[in-house]
């Protein structure tokens, strides 16, 4: 039998079958990778944050003597100002479970929950009155709200979540810099989605940067490298990413020559410098210059990401609200004194805040949202992201042992 096709050719059944294209499965792919985090247990464990240290969770002007609720390391916690001094109880009356911070101030130095007024002092957490149990409630002087540690500093309100330990004192997990010197700043807070190790590593992260902000305003101007030969030292508590080499063009096998260069942006440096990344012909203020950093970004426990540029120093500060959001804290600092830093406000309030702490903060935002890891493949660069895993875990082993050897065991 012959059978003539649409396309008037002709042939038999078997002919046409053996002329049809063979249809193949799907590619597998080659993706071993790390599929967990388990070589470092107390970073995945972490996905709600490090307890043990301060974070900062509103600006000091946004305290007032109505109570605020604010969520960190998964924790709800009600914060109040009295008397100038602000104040951090766990957000959940004892009595039937609803939140202090629906309540309000009735007695100085004191909050009532809404519900029955049950009243707390402030500062140790005893509950002083029950309102509707009249004067002499025997309730009273049985029930003890936890509080948390406050500070401020920054012109921010710092809380401290430990795990019943004696804070260290704020100062000591600031960079050094910023408590040994006076400086100008400007911040954003932004409550961002995504878990704040995504945030974190992205900041400290050696390979984003030179692809991803290339198409930032902020980098108008200036060229990016196309890869580095980066090296990660330890100096204290930070690690240091150090650029021993910038390759400003590249040539890929068989595809071709890519940069991010173009006619309207400044040429690249011709040697490798560690002040920023892109190079400047800019003289490094003084301040920054006697830090003698090894490198231009560096990364401390508990996520804390300091970027030095020769004329400010920008910090991100990556607060764990919960395992699926963060509150990322962007601050800018400027170690010019007097009039001599008015400059630098005109600058930032500008254009200097919607630019950096904006369109390219905003990039970042949008791959932490995007970000599910693990499992993962990781190459080259990511050194850096290893090197800011072990360090995390080894600092969290050593407090654990620290709060065993005092009787505490750590959450």
């Amino acid at each position: 039998m012959t059978v003539h096709s649409r396309t008037g050719h002709s042939g038999t059944e078997a002919e046409r079958g053996a002329q049809r294209p063979v249809r193949r499965n799907r590619r597998a792919g080659k993706l071993p990778g790390r599929q967990d985090w388990s070589t470092w247990p107390h970073y995945q464990a972490a996905a709600a944050g490090f307890r043990g240290y301060w974070y900062p969770v509103c600006y000091s002007s946004q305290l007032t003597g109505k109570p605020k609720q604010v969520t960190l390391l998964g924790e709800k916690i009600v914060l109040i100002r009295d008397a100038g001094t602000a104040y951090a109880l766990v957000d959940r009356c004892p009595h039937r479970g609803v939140p202090l911070s629906e309540g309000s101030q009735q007695f100085p130095g004191t909050i009532s929950c809404p519900y029955h007024g049950w009243t707390f002092d402030l500062a140790s957490g005893d509950l002083v009155a029950a309102i509707t149990d009249g004067p002499q409630s025997p309730i009273c002087g049985k029930v003890t709200q936890p509080t948390y540690e406050v500070a401020e500093r920054l012109g921010m309100v710092w809380v401290f979540v430990g795990d019943g330990e004696e804070p260290p004192p704020i100062d000591e997990q600031l960079p050094e810099e910023l408590v040994d010197n006076e400086a100008v700043l400007g911040s954003r807070m932004q409550p961002r989605e995504g878990n704040w190790r995504f945030a974190c590593e992205n900041g400290y992260d050696e390979g984003h940067a030179k692809y991803l902000h290339r198409t930032s305003l902020w980098r108008l101007f200036k060229s990016m490298p196309v890869w580095n030969e980066t090296r990660i030292v330890r100096r204290g508590r930070w690690i240091y990413r150090v650029q021993e080499n910038q390759h400003w063009t590249a040539d890929f096998p068989g595809l071709g020559r890519w940069d991010s260069q173009a006619w309207w942006k400044l040429k690249p440096p011709t040697t490798t410098g560690n002040i920023g990344n892109t190079g400047s012909h800019r003289e490094v203020d003084p301040v920054i210059a006697a830090q003698e950093f090894p490198g231009f970004a560096s990364v401390s426990m508990p996520g804390v990401l300091r970027i030095a540029y020769p004329s400010f120093i920008h910090y991100e500060f990556y607060v764990p609200v919960d395992a699926g959001n963060h509150l990322y804290v962007g601050v800018m600092a400027d170690f010019r004194k007097g009039t001599a830093a008015l400059p630098f406000y005109v600058k930032y309030l500008t254009f200097v805040r919607w630019l950096f702490h904006g369109q390219f903060s905003a990039q970042d935002k949008w791959m932490v949202e995007l970000t599910d890891a693990p499992p993962e493949r990781l190459y080259r660069p990511d050194d850096s992201l290893l090197r800011w895993r072990k360090l995390a875990e080894e600092i969290t082993s050593e407090r654990h042992a620290r709060l065993r050897a005092e009787g505490i065991e750590p959450s």
